[in-house]
């Protein structure tokens, strides 16, 4: 419990008036209000009138109200500990009250109207707490604090220099002198003050690295340097000062130094990942980047580089590619960071994306796998993976990732997508219309994404013999792209198939050809139609030229198809024979060689 001090100076008690009634409203008009006063303002007018006689008072407290203002005080501190700062503030004013003069209250006072902003009344209370007793350091810090926080730094400095004067042993506050200076930016005020630090209490390393960073920032480059070498001297076995001064040389364009310096740190520090990492900087910026590689594997190889900057390190790698130049070192840092970091998800889902850019699919697909392990929540990551099982042709692998995929996203479309495909691919003509009109329901909002699905309804419901709705599916399909390539060819092929809406067919593959003349599956459609146009003559035509670049089945029978149309009979019976061999043809090929007779 602390001690009350009587105040016997008339002219004090009038200096301090104007702190605490910063605290209170105005007093009230002498005048005889013409109105009945409320209960809340007459108990506001009591209390003025309690505050003002407590002000005056110049007489020795009793014990009983001492130990009333104790009570409020103790309970005031109570409740700012608890955060009730309201009710903190009303207990306190109720200790102020009995004594006004009690520099710990007013102390409280200014502390928790610091707390809730009132930074006005903070400051008449601190500064009255300072006037009442000028020895206690907790008062002038509390009286910077506030002033700083108004960025009324010159204020704080001020307040940091009396207190070094006034109390006792307090020279240690030099140091927060300097960081006042610093950050307004007074350079050589904050040089001065940590000379008068080091003078008082000798040689320190903080002394020596602020000194150092300022000189960095007034652009002394040799003083802080020698600032560095005189902390490594001092501190032969930190190897942080010299990592320090090994930056600040490369930074500054010093390699040479750089290099030695950084080199000495790795003498004490084999593993240290820090030097490593300035190495291969320093390398790289001399266009070595066989030693600027090495210096970053050991970097990588020792669990000292944080996983995080690893990672950003990577980052970089795949902004760049892809980039042969690039691409053995970047795998080879990506399986470093797995095998260092075996229980990181990002660790892998890093390396799967330098792998996928790299073309190596599979060790990326391994790796995301992996990483979904570890953490199952990355939609991104389940998108890499059914992505890369359509790109590989998967379809069973497509099916268990989407099915596991969308157990956790149900509502992303992408996933329904690939896996209506698998279904549909896998035979499964039912259930891939089902996953795919859901999904399509989904993309409303992404008529892309729409257009795609409508691309695998319309193969979905021609295998569903549901020609009404594939038709439809094809036509929203070119209504958003015309240029469709999957939908010109299929849906063109598909009516030659049927034998209807030839017309329309033949100009759908028509476009086809001649935006890509050279390929032999729309060679084949366009062909394709033309047979069942029975222009023989143009679907051979369009054949032979399909024939140069493919061997499938397919395209060989429908080449004997049409010589046999044409009257070579023989003709058509070898390329019915070569179809067999080649695979992919119909279920008649067998009767066509058979009987040498077209069946269709």
């Amino acid at each position: 419990m602390f001690r009350f001090r009587a105040v016997v100076l008339l002219v004090f008690a009038l200096l301090v008036a104007d702190a605490a009634w910063a605290q209170l409203p105005a007093a009230a008009p002498t005048a005889v209000p013409r109105r009945k006063l409320t209960r809340k303002e007459r108990r506001e007018l009591k209390h003025r009138k309690a505050v003002s006689d407590a002000r005056l008072q110049m007489r020795e407290l009793t014990e009983k109200e001492r130990e009333l203002s104790e009570s409020y005080f103790v309970e005031g501190v109570k409740f700012t500990l608890l955060e009730d700062y309201t009710k903190a503030l009303e207990r306190l004013l109720a200790a102020y009250r009995i004594n006004p003069n009690n520099a710990a209250i007013n102390y409280k006072i200014a502390e928790t109207n610091l707390l809730t902003g009132n930074l006005k009344d903070a400051t008449n209370f601190a500064n009255t707490a300072i006037q009442l007793d000028g020895k206690n350091a907790y008062y002038y810090l509390l009286l910077a604090q506030i002033y700083a926080s108004q960025k009324q730094f010159d204020q704080a400095a001020q307040v940091y220099t009396t207190l070094i004067k006034n109390v006792p042993d307090s020279g240690y506050y030099l140091f927060n002198l300097a960081d006042l200076y610093l950050a307004q930016n007074k350079l050589d005020d904050a040089l001065t003050t940590l000379n008068q630090a080091e003078k008082q209490f000798g040689a320190l390393d903080e002394v020596a690295f602020k000194r150092q960073q300022i000189y960095l920032r007034q652009n002394k480059l040799d003083q802080a340097l020698k600032e560095g070498e005189t902390l490594i001297s001092s501190n032969p076995d930190e190897v942080r000062y010299v990592l320090a001064q090994a930056e600040m040389y490369a930074a500054n364009n010093r390699l040479p130094d750089a290099i030695r310096v950084a080199t000495q740190a790795l003498q004490q520090d084999p593993d240290n990942a820090q030097a490593n990492m300035i190495l291969a900087d320093v390398y790289r910026q001399q266009n070595n980047p066989t030693e600027s590689q090495r210096y970053l594997r050991q970097a990588f190889e020792s669990p000292g580089l944080d996983i995080d900057q690893k990672v950003r390190i990577l980052v970089d790698f795949i902004k760049q590619l892809p980039n042969p130049a690039l691409e053995k070192n970047a795998l080879e840092l990506a399986s470093i960071t797995t095998r260092v970091h075996p229980k990181e998800a990002k660790a892998y889902a890093v390396a799967g994306d330098i792998q996928a850019l790299t073309e190596h699919r599979k060790e990326a697909r391994d790796n995301y796998l992996r990483a979904l392990k570890l953490d199952n929540s990355k939609f991104q990551l389940w998108q890499q993976v059914v992505s890369i099982d359509a790109e590989l042709s998967q379809t069973d692998s497509l099916l268990v990732h989407t099915d596991r995929a969308l157990e956790l996203f149900p509502n992303q479309a992408v996933f329904w997508y690939f896996n209506g495909a698998a279904q549909l691919i896998n035979k499964n003509a039912a259930k891939g219309v089902k996953s795919l009109e859901y999904g399509r329901k989904l993309a409303a909002d992404n008529p892309e994404l729409q257009a795609q699905f409508d691309t695998q309804l319309g193969d979905a419901y021609h295998e569903l013999k549901d020609f009404v709705k594939s038709d439809a599916a094809y036509e929203a399909a070119l209504a958003f792209d015309a240029n469709n390539a999957q939908v010109l060819n299929n849906y063109s092929y598909y009516l030659s198939l049927r034998g209807e809406k030839l017309d329309k067919a033949k100009t759908m593959a028509g476009k086809l050809i001649k935006q890509f003349p050279d390929n032999d599956t729309y060679l084949d459609t366009y062909a394709w139609v033309l047979y069942k146009q029975k222009d023989y003559a143009g679907a051979r035509e369009s054949l032979e030229k399909a024939l140069r670049t493919t061997k499938d089945g397919t395209v060989t029978e429908h080449y004997g198809d049409v010589l046999y149309q044409l009257g070579d009979i023989a003709g058509a019976h070898t390329q019915w024979q070569q179809a067999k061999r080649q695979g992919g043809a119909s279920k008649l090929i067998d009767r066509k060689i058979k009987d040498r007779k077209l069946y269709e």
